[in-house]
């Protein structure tokens, strides 16, 4: 999320280290357990009161780390936590991202890998680790829209985070009373491990209706879920948009004026609700963001604080799931990159950084308690650079067209949440193009020859401004707009961030109508259709095939840097997007999704024609 305005920080590279890769239950019982009350599957009392967290009535210090299973393959799960609990932690923070469990209105999946978030928890609690539940209905995380789902931007008018939105809040409904049963088991009082479930998250940084938080509030325990609640936000943010939730906890963002703090919610517990020993790096970027956390976790420590550090280990957003921020105008964006080691002290590949071991002393030393053997890390494999070669045209693939007076974006014109969609239509003769509202990376092609591109990421690297020049010609022939899509916003006011052409399309001034618009979703079904070339590549929009062979499964991070911005699938697993702008040049592929012998890549460049190498890498950087 736009955890920038919070904080600012410092440099730090991170130190990996490798282990041999066995992680089971046995190991988990034999690993020496954390002080204070565990979760046993007995009833417990977890309260809020006189200014403390109380467990069983006694004061209880939450010494959280947050991770996410939807950016963690499933096999890597227990390991994570594990390593979480190896530092010394006995809580793990988890936001459930809505958008990942429902497609479409009320059609949910909650227990496909790992959209099995039941599981992950309790593996937590087998773990002896609590839980703190950030179910949203919006969490930010730097995820696509912020965890809503996209189906909501279908509706013209919507006003997401409003309970005056009757589309929205019906959603809001539905996601709740969905979500509520599988929670409700799993509450500490019902023998499970969640101590606290979060209302929302960082309201205050975008509204100012507190009867939208208690309109929230009150739909859990409706289906429910009676709390202990909490609220999550910039302390500054809260107290200027009055929008603290009477009989909530107060956890604040990467502040530690307590005393303020304290001044608003009265004799309810206040915590750090989001430490950052990380931050997000978007696409542009200089480098990879790093952080110094450890005064202040000795702070922390020294005070009997509670906190919950964003993240304990960031994962990576495979798929479609970067989200982007912007401005409260939608300039200014900033898509967010692929991986989402975020600094953390639990790297990408779940190894432990320098900042983990520095970490790890300073709660033992809190605690006065040695912490569990590290679990060990899962090994890494390289494999010969491989060159994938031309296989497919995105042109030669390309489905029905729907006729449109003036452009629209992909959502309105096809339901379509991610992936591409192509504008084209007849043009006689050149001129100076302006593309209004592309978003999010337009490539501009005349008569089938490529002319230029628009981003609407602003970068000294990237062309400043939205106009193309198009060549002079006699013959009317195609003029063909490709737009590719980052994620939508997740932070702010500019979350009706459709994608594809939001505004006209003008030849030296003039709006030009009368176009066919194609959705390409990029999805599994649409690729498992594609029919492959035939003769050389005539222009950029190619699918290249190759096979990458491995004498042994491991995790792997594949090389794009000799390409120029695209897509990468292994196995059919989307990695994510790459592009040569950086930081980020290197994709991680968990050891799951591979195996032994040859295994498929495919690559979708909007720029290139000619096939170039995939190389091994041994990490992120």
């Amino acid at each position: 999320m736009q955890r920038r305005t919070f904080l600012r920080l410092s440099m730090l590279t991170p130190l990996a280290l490798g282990a041999s890769w066995r992680i089971d239950k046995a190991n988990a019982a034999a690993a020496t357990a954390t002080p204070g009350v565990r979760p046993d599957g007995k009833p417990h009392r977890f309260g809020l009161s006189a200014q403390h967290f109380l467990l069983d009535g006694k004061p209880f210090q939450i010494m959280s780390g947050e991770m996410h299973p939807i950016r963690i393959p499933v096999e890597y799960w227990r390991q994570r936590i594990q390593m979480a609990k190896a530092m010394g932690l006995n809580t793990i923070a988890v936001y459930l991202m809505w958008n990942t469990m429902e497609s479409e209105p009320g059609v949910f999946d909650l227990h496909t890998g790992n959209r099995d978030f039941a599981k992950f928890i309790r593996l937590c609690q087998e773990e002896c680790m609590w839980v703190y539940l950030r179910p949203g209905p919006y969490v930010c995380g730097e995820w696509d829209f912020g965890g809503l789902p996209p189906y909501l931007l279908r509706h013209p008018h919507i006003r997401v985070r409003d309970k005056d939105d009757a589309d929205y809040m019906a959603a809001v409904r539905r996601y709740i009373a969905t979500v509520a049963p599988v929670v409700k088991p799993l509450l500490a009082e019902n023998g499970g491990p969640i101590l606290m479930v979060q209302v929302e998250n960082e309201y205050a940084s975008f509204g100012r209706d507190l009867a939208y938080l208690e309109t929230v509030r009150t739909l859990w325990q409706e289906n429910g879920v009676h709390g202990p609640f909490s609220i999550s936000d910039g302390l500054a943010q809260v107290r200027e948009a009055k929008t603290y939730l009477p009989g909530a906890a107060l956890g604040i963002d990467g502040d530690t004026d307590f005393a303020g703090a304290q001044a608003i919610a009265g004799e309810l517990p206040v915590w750090m609700g989001e430490g950052y020993p990380g931050w997000i790096t978007h696409w542009g970027d200089k480098e990879f963001a790093r952080g110094d956390f450890a005064g202040t976790l000795a702070k922390l420590l020294a005070q009997g604080r509670s906190f919950n550090m964003y993240v304990v280990h960031g994962g990576t957003n495979f798929g479609f799931g970067a989200g982007a921020n912007a401005d409260n105008d939608y300039s200014n964006f900033q898509p967010v990159i692929t991986s989402y080691d975020y600094g953390s002290p639990i790297d990408e590949h779940g190894a432990p950084t320098a900042d983990y071991h520095a970490f790890r002393k300073l709660i033992a030393a809190h605690t006065k308690q040695q912490p569990p053997a590290l679990p060990a890390v899962p090994p890494m494999a390289s494999f010969a650079a491989v060159t994938p070669q031309p296989y497919a045209s995105l042109w030669d693939n390309l489905p029905a067209a729907r006729h449109v007076q003036r452009p629209q974006p992909n959502e309105l014109l096809f339901a379509q949440d991610h992936g591409m969609v192509l504008y084209r239509r007849g043009l006689k003769g050149g001129g100076e193009l302006t593309l209004d509202g592309a978003r999010d990376y337009a490539t501009v092609f005349h008569g089938g020859r490529y002319v230029d591109y628009v981003s609407r990421v602003k970068h000294p690297k990237l062309r400043a401004d939205n106009k193309v020049q198009l060549p002079a010609r006699q013959d009317e022939a195609p003029l063909e707009i490709l737009v590719d899509s980052f994620g939508h916003v997740n932070f702010g006011h500019a979350m009706a961030d459709r994608k594809g052409l939001v505004g006209d399309v003008q030849l030296d001034g003039k709006p030009l109508e009368g176009w066919k618009a194609v959705g390409l979703p990029l999805d599994d079904a649409w690729l498992a259709a594609l029919k492959p070339l035939q003769g050389k590549p005539a222009r950029p929009g190619i699918f290249f095939k190759g096979a990458l062979s491995l004498a042994q499964p491991g995790d792997c991070y594949l090389d794009m840097a000799d390409w120029a911005k695209g897509y990468l699938w292994v196995n059919g697993h989307l990695l994510g997007r790459y592009w040569n702008l950086g930081p980020q040049q290197r994709l991680y592929c968990p050891a799951p999704w591979l195996r032994t012998g040859d295994n498929e890549v495919l690559v979708l460049d909007m720029h290139r024609t000619e096939a170039a190498a995939i190389r091994s890498a041994a990490g992120l950087q």
